[in-house]
């Protein structure tokens, strides 16, 4: 088939064009949205909603607000059965899976606990296991639930930054995230429009340059006296650029901020990049690095998300002209608009103006560098170090920079990949050289990324006086050995026969907290962990006869060192 890209061009740009006509029409066909039951039982507030930047991913459901405080009754929304049960100290907490006959299934995350007749399957199948963590699948006949049937009471479980439920709807069969907002639109009120906070101005590696300079541009955005955003600042600009913008959205009654569900970009009336975030997959969850200015993100904890599209990002629910890429090639005003939208249709309007003005492009600074490129693998060797990142990890071609260094006391030199901190898709695989292979039980070696003065346990494989690693971004690493066993730290001891808990804090200096498992009387009991690892026993839960008993508790850690506890009592 033969390719003719002007043709092709004229016809997405058309398509483009009519996108809102198109919108219009769809909704005059299609029946209003379904409304569901609200899963609490008090107005509905937002903590946050679907889509939202996050690292590593976009926000994959609503956060509904539970008055700061635990223990409000969660209802299912549709009739159904629990499909799934999924319990950590991490991520979602505690969290209910229930799957509909309309084909989706919702999801309630950060839990306190669970309704008996859950909760009861739940403990079993803990002690079955004989662990805390578990991730079970039900079938249908299992435990049905009806409409407003209570399932679950609202928590702080997980990693959860205050009390709230989390809500999720998925197709069933393709696990895809579908907003759950226009299902509750009808409950919560919302006439504030989103707000733009900051314009990034990025020249092209090579091909463009803005305002006499070859790096991206931070550009201040001031507010009139109505609120509509201006960019007072001048820009001249020659060759290609792309642009980002820092954003929020805002509801009624609340102090949150939110995603921007609609953002759309305009070079005089045409559709130059619209992003709409209303569905998406798991698989795409990392694709957000490339969306968003990930060096960034990661020195200053701000999201800028790009109007233009790296080569190698395949979010579905970008659209684009040319991949969003402005060309500067007349000297001449050229004209933007920024667009953006919530799901209301409250709207912020952004005028732009870029001055072309012809400027020496210099040529890209390789010096030093290797070339990789985005759609190979790329491979890298230098003294004590290997890498290979497969193909489809990085998102755009990258002039890669490496050095490294010795320090005293250090077991492998410490090696810096690339200058500032790159996001891949996946995982690439590293290969760090020990310098001084002196540890005896090579299990405890493992490898470790620094971020300023803060290091974090990447692990790893002994093999010849080699550790072999997988990485999810380029930055710095080196090898350490964590040769310390974990400490268990009684908590509130005086009180735990008057309370009937036991209760300790289970820390690591290095890899981390694995494992850990208490009995009593050398029969298995459950302790639950919260994400600050500290776990309590609830002895009247396991059914202790009265008398003396002994508590024997064992934890490990990441690299298998040990730790025991042990304690004699009478209940």
């Amino acid at each position: 088939m033969q390719y003719y890209p002007q043709l092709n061009r004229r016809i997405f740009t058309m398509k483009l064009k009519y996108i809102p006509l198109l919108l219009a029409f769809s909704a005059q066909l299609c029946p209003a949205q379904q409304e569901w039951r609200n899963p609490l039982d008090f107005p509905l507030l937002l903590a946050g909603n679907c889509g939202e930047l996050r690292p590593n991913h976009f926000h994959g459901g609503i956060d509904m607000k539970t008055q700061g405080v635990v223990g409000k009754a969660v209802h299912a929304v549709q009739k159904g059965y629990v499909s799934r049960i999924s319990v950590s100290p991490w991520g979602y907490g505690n969290a209910l899976y229930l799957t509909h006959p309309d084909g989706t299934t919702t999801v309630y995350g950060h839990l306190d606990r669970f309704a008996p007749k859950i909760a009861d399957y739940l403990w079993t199948k803990q002690h079955e296991q004989e662990q805390f963590a578990v991730n079970l699948y039900l079938q249908p006949e299992q435990i049905p639930v009806e409409e407003d049937e209570i399932v679950a009471y609202s928590g702080n479980t997980g990693s959860s930054g205050g009390p709230h439920v989390h809500f999720e709807i998925r197709d069933t069969e393709t696990e895809e995230l579908i907003d759950p907002l226009p299902y509750y639109m009808h409950l919560i009120k919302d006439t504030r429009a989103p707000k733009i906070l900051g314009l990034l101005v990025c020249p092209l590696d090579g091909k463009g340059i803005v305002n006499g300079k070859t790096k991206k541009q931070e550009i201040k955005v001031t507010h009139d006296a109505k609120g509509k955003p201006v960019v007072q600042a001048r820009i001249e600009a020659w060759g290609n650029i792309g642009l980002a913008i820092r954003a929020n959205d805002y509801m009624n009654e609340t102090g949150n901020i939110y995603g921007v569900k609609e953002t759309i970009l305009k070079e005089d009336d045409e559709v130059i990049f619209r992003a709409y975030i209303d569905r998406f997959g798991f698989d795409e969850n990392r694709f957000v690095n490339s969306l968003t200015d990930y060096a960034l993100w990661s020195k200053r904890r701000i999201f800028y998300m790009k109007c233009f599209v790296e080569p190698g990002n395949r979010l579905r629910f970008l659209e684009s002209r040319n991949r969003g890429i402005i060309s500067i090639d007349e000297e001449r005003p050229y004209h933007f608009t920024f667009l953006l939208k919530d799901a209301y249709g409250n709207q912020t309007r952004m005028q732009l103006t870029i001055i072309g003005k012809k400027q020496s492009i210099p040529e890209a600074d390789t010096e030093g560098t290797e070339l990789f490129h985005w759609h190979s693998t790329n491979l890298f060797g230098a003294r004590g170090i290997r890498m290979k990142i497969p193909r489809g990890n990085l998102y755009t071609d990258l002039n890669f920079a490496y050095r490294s260094r010795e320090e005293e006391g250090r077991l492998s030199a410490v090696h810096i990949l690339h200058n500032e901190p790159v996001p891949l898709h996946r995982q690439a695989d590293l290969s760090l050289r020990i310098l001084k292979d002196t540890v005896p039980n090579k299990s405890q070696y493992g490898i470790v990324q620094w971020k300023g003065q803060r290091r974090s346990w990447i692990g790893g494989t002994y093999r010849k006086g080699w550790m072999d690693a997988k990485i999810r971004e380029l930055g710095t690493y080196t090898v350490a050995a964590d040769t310390v066993a974990p400490k268990i730290t009684p908590l509130n001891s005086s009180g735990w026969m008057t309370k009937g808990t036991l209760q300790f804090r289970l820390s690591d200096n290095l890899s981390g907290v694995d494992t850990y498992k208490g009995t009593i009387d050398g029969k298995f009991v459950l302790f639950r962990m919260s994400n600050k690892s500290v776990i309590t026993c609830r002895l009247k839960e396991e059914n202790l006869p009265r008398g003396k008993h002994r508590l024997h508790l064992f934890v490990t850690d990441a690299c298998g060192n040990r730790s025991e506890y042990d304690y004699a009592f009478t209940w």
